[in-house]
């Protein structure tokens, strides 16, 4: 098929027109993403839920309002980067990008701007700060710098570059950043803490959940992520309901009102693991996440509250090849043994590593009420990552979490089609104050239009890029511009125009104007592969 009529025919199945509903803007804006849940989780977690007397149905029921598409500017299968960075741009990229435009693809779906490749794309959350004087706030259980928190703070065109896209999260001054990544923290980044007056507790759930101070706060637990909530050890560790009703009772503070992310970081992992129990949970852990938001706006009434996954992923379902008869299972067949799983195969594995051979099989019925057989059993044993008793012997098949994933599924009634992302629609569930939502059959695009709308944006954030992403070979037409890169990773900009002189560290929102820091607004990005600076046009002012 030809260009031009790939692109016809796309815009016919998914055209990118606003959305012509009247959508009347509210305070405050709530954006909630169970990441990589698949419609077979929520089908799931209901009957987990019915047959554990855990009441019926999930807080997001009454709200679901119709399915969104989501994609790559060059797949139909997106992963988290590109997908929550449409969500938060309404800027279609690809697998790796993080709000930012994307280079030209053979195989785009639609037409990419050359002209705008690497522009970092501003995000709904920088909007609401930027043009609204909104609060802002990022709740997580993924490490700080993963893909979503990223998507909606800060730019880059590699997700996995922590080293860029961690410094970025830091300066943007959020209101609030509850999740993981204590050894991601830096020096810089604790000292900018230090100098902005940035609250940073760490490791210490008491502290988060009794702070009661008007200033920015941070809260990060563990070194990487926070445990799955099935191993969560609730002393420790905070919920993700938890962390969200204390952003909410931070950010509600404000009065001009709020944005605020909250994501299911881990239903996803769990998912990539075709870990059924701990997909069920971790689900399940979100679900009450958005119970209380959904409160939250109930009782508030200037409230919007979205809901919505980034993709899909597994394959999941209810009934595989294990279990024949399949309209014959009795609910006890289908969910007896994934009620009865106490630890996530991860949690398990971490278990078992620690303890001889011989109580293997009686630890595995503890936490499964799976009794293994010899065969399975050695199958363990001979796990890449087990070491026998005298540390003599190393395994050579699978990791053991992979084997106990294989062992329990086994026997379960759950189907997996997939260790990676998949491409189905996902489902959607909103509240507005007015009942202003979108309904039926979307796509990702289409949702950022929405959130355009509901907080109230009277320029698009396209403008807002143009403003605050500018090349620094524009901005500074004219002057003495300099890179210093003897940091390789945060090289420096500097200028010079008479007398006066600037200097702008890449990934930071603090300045240098003839010595004197100030605060930028935006961070400023730095991408390597067209060394070259974005950032604001206004700083042009500042060496007249």
């Amino acid at each position: 098929m030809k260009k031009a009529s790939k692109i016809i025919l796309t815009l016919l199945l998914f055209p990118i027109l606003a959305l012509s509903q009247e959508v009347r803007p509210v305070k405050n804006v709530i954006v909630m993403i169970p990441d990589g849940t698949s419609i077979g989780v929520y089908s799931a977690a209901r009957w987990f839920k019915h047959y554990n007397g855990l009441g019926e149905g999930l807080n997001i029921d009454p709200y679901i309002s119709g399915t969104v598409t989501t994609f790559s500017s060059n797949a139909p299968i997106g992963d988290s980067a590109p997908t929550g960075s449409t969500y938060a741009t309404g800027v279609l990229q690809q697998t790796g990008n993080v709000a930012i435009h994307p280079e030209v693809s053979e195989n785009d779906i639609y037409e990419v701007d050359s002209k705008r490749t690497y522009q970092p794309a501003a995000t709904i959350l920088e909007a609401s700060k930027i043009e609204k004087g909104k609060a802002v706030g990022l709740v997580v259980t993924s490490e700080f710098p993963h893909a979503t928190p990223a998507d909606f703070s800060a730019h880059y065109y590699a997700r996995g570059n922590y080293d860029a896209i961690a410094p970025q999260i830091a300066y943007q001054n959020l209101d609030v950043m509850f999740g993981g990544g204590n050894s991601i923290l830096t020096e810089d980044i604790n000292q900018h803490f230090n100098n902005s007056g940035i609250t940073l507790i760490q490791d210490d759930k008491n502290a988060l959940l009794n702070y009661n101070s008007d200033g920015k706060v941070w809260a990060l637990f563990g070194e990487k992520a926070l445990p799955y909530n099935i191993d969560r050890n609730p002393d420790k560790y905070p919920s993700l309901a938890e962390m969200t009703e204390k952003a909410l009772e931070v950010l509600s503070k404000n009065d001009n009102g709020f944005f605020l992310m909250v994501e299911g970081s881990q239903v996803d992992w769990a998912a990539h693991a075709n870990d059924a129990a701990t997909i069920i949970n971790e689900y399940l852990a979100f679900d009450e996440a958005a119970g209380i938001a959904l409160d939250f706006a109930r009782n508030d009434g200037n409230t919007a509250v979205v809901i919505l996954s980034d993709h899909g992923n597994s394959g999941f379902t209810i009934g595989s090849n294990n279990c024949p008869g399949y309209d014959k299972l009795t609910i006890d067949q289908l969910f007896e043994t994934v009620s009865g799983i106490k630890l996530s195969a991860n949690g398990l594995e971490s278990l078992l590593l620690k303890i001889q051979p011989d109580s293997i099989k009686t630890e595995f019925r503890n936490y499964t009420g799976i009794d293994i057989t010899e065969e399975e059993l050695q199958t363990i044993l001979s796990s890449r990552n087990y070491h026998e008793g005298d540390y003599t012997k190393v395994g050579t098949s699978n990791n053991m979490a992979h084997n106990i994933v294989n062992i329990l599924n086994s026997r379960m009634c759950f189907g997996f089609t997939t260790g990676g992302h998949t491409g189905e629609e996902v489902l959607f569930a909103a509240y507005h104050p007015q009942g202003d939502i979108p309904k039926g059959h979307l796509n990702n695009i289409q949702i950022n239009e929405y959130l355009q709308k509901v907080t109230g944006l009277e320029t698009s954030l396209q403008t807002l890029s143009d403003k605050i992403f500018v090349k620094h070979t524009d901005v500074f037409a004219g002057m003495e511009i300099r890179t210093n890169k003897s940091d390789l990773k945060f090289p420096i900009l500097n200028i010079k125009n008479g007398n006066n002189s600037l200097e702008l560290k890449a990934f930071s929102s603090i300045g240098k104007l003839n010595g004197k820091s100030f605060d930028i607004g935006s961070v400023v990005v730095f991408i390597d592969k067209n060394e070259t600076f974005y950032l604001p046009k206004a700083l042009r002012d500042k060496l007249k």
